[in-house]
């Protein structure tokens, strides 16, 4: 009998440790696009219905209803911008898992409290403590970059994102069946009940490379020498920050103004509302659709050419929105929108993780979420203002954002390696 040469034992040991290392990334990977999914879909279980909880406790006054919404729901946003970055740093020192389960324990803590809150500022004081707690999406982010096989990044990154979009999308409906079906109050018990299931999903199923745990101990000197200031610094970085901000800015600045676009197009106040939710649902199905095929484009183009490329193709659906005569004109239009602010958002964070080191991706994502979370804040405020001059107006200043944005990538961004991309990618 031939003795097996060491070259054909050593192919195939390699063979063997890459398929351990897809099935690993696949496991993780399901891990982590579902807790998203249900984490996400479990908070727009009740937060949509939040002014109706408010008047349930007594509040009649619709202008009190709106202030103590408001407020409440933006104190958490606002909070987990500012502590990103730090959790990150935490993150990028102790290890990203034990992080992410920190911060799915106190919401599950939290949504249970608001079940027996009696007063709106309740409330508002269990919104602030999740705030402070929050920033779990980043670090899933980041651990989607960390754990995925050469090639596998922007694949890994495009999914989270699906589930972050498409679990706010399916969240209202469902959070409106229960209350139906059981009480409002009742609905928080849920929510904790979702946030509960992801948190056994990352603890179970997620896989934490030895290796990264290895890192974060042995390269501990390393991680404290990398301050807030040197992340900024690093490849494309502040480029890439900026990018993020005003992708979601456009993408934001759709809420405010596409119902009152659709009156202008002639749709009756009987239909305003189911045809709003279909042009919504369509902008969150095609931004989808541009996660997931980020990837095989990033292959293809290379990061500096899929940015540009995307931010032209949404510029496009943003002017379409502007002259848009007829509803379907409409859909069309955002559908393209849709698909070019995904394909660009997948794009940026991906670029991100490739030019980010080890001990300090937790901390780069962390700004990027921040960014991400002033662009959604800033934009529905910015958006109702140009609006007074016109709501066409708002597509065409969101169509000359996006265009600079594809000039400032082409004449700017120092392009990479494909080492996060890789070659044309088979399906997971």
């Amino acid at each position: 009998m031939t003795k097996p040469r060491a070259s054909d034992e050593s192919a195939a040991h390699s063979a063997g440790g890459s398929e351990a290392l897809l099935a690993d990334w696949r496991r993780n990977l399901f891990a982590l696009t579902a807790a998203v999914f249900i984490g996400f879909a479990g908070f727009t279980l009740v937060m949509p219905f939040l002014p109706i909880y408010i008047q349930q406790m007594g509040v009649q006054d619709v202008g009190a209803i709106a202030a103590w919404t408001g407020v409440s729901l933006g104190v958490t946003p606002a909070m987990t911008a500012l502590l990103a970055p730090l959790w990150g740093r935490f993150a990028d020192r102790f290890g990203r898992k034990i992080m992410v389960a920190r911060s799915l324990i106190s919401f599950v803590i939290l949504m249970a409290a608001m079940a027996y809150a009696t007063q709106p500022w309740h409330i508002f004081a269990l919104r602030v403590a999740q705030g402070f707690f929050a920033g779990y999406g980043a670090l899933v982010l980041t651990m989607a970059a960390e754990s995925a096989p050469p090639g596998r990044m922007a694949q890994s990154i495009g999914l989270v994102q699906t589930a972050q979009r498409l679990g706010p999308a399916l969240g209202p409906v469902i959070g409106g069946a229960v209350a139906g079906a059981v009480s409002l109050r009742a609905t928080f018990f849920v929510t904790a009940g979702f946030y509960l299931v992801a948190l056994l999903l990352v603890l179970a199923v997620y896989v934490e490379d030895p290796s990264t745990r290895r890192a974060v101990t042995s390269d501990h000197a390393a991680t404290e020498r990398i301050t807030f200031t040197n992340v900024l610094a690093f490849e494309n970085f502040v480029l890439l920050l900026a990018l993020i901000f005003g992708f979601q800015f456009v993408d934001r600045s759709l809420g405010p103004v596409l119902p009152l676009h659709l009156t202008t197009l002639g749709v009756s106040d009987e239909q305003i509302a189911l045809i709003s939710g279909i042009i919504f649902t369509v902008l969150a199905c095609t931004a989808a659709l541009g996660h997931h095929w980020c990837a095989r484009l990033l292959s293809r183009w290379g990061g500096r050419r899929t940015l540009s490329r995307a931010s032209i193709l949404a510029a496009g659906g943003a002017v379409l929105m502007a002259m848009a005569s007829s509803t379907p004109v409409l859909g069309v239009a955002v559908a393209v929108f849709g698909v070019g602010v995904g394909v660009a958002m997948t794009a940026a964070y991906t670029s991100a993780g490739g030019a980010l080191p080890d001990p300090a991706r937790a901390t780069g994502f962390g700004f990027l979420t921040s960014a991400s979370l002033i662009g959604m804040a800033v934009s529905p405020m910015v958006a109702g203002l140009i609006a007074h001059a016109g709501i066409r107006l708002v597509f065409l200043v969101d169509a000359l954002m996006l265009l600079v944005f594809g000039a400032a990538v082409h004449r700017v961004m120092e392009e990479r390696t494909r080492e996060t991309t890789g070659p044309a990618m088979e399906d997971a």
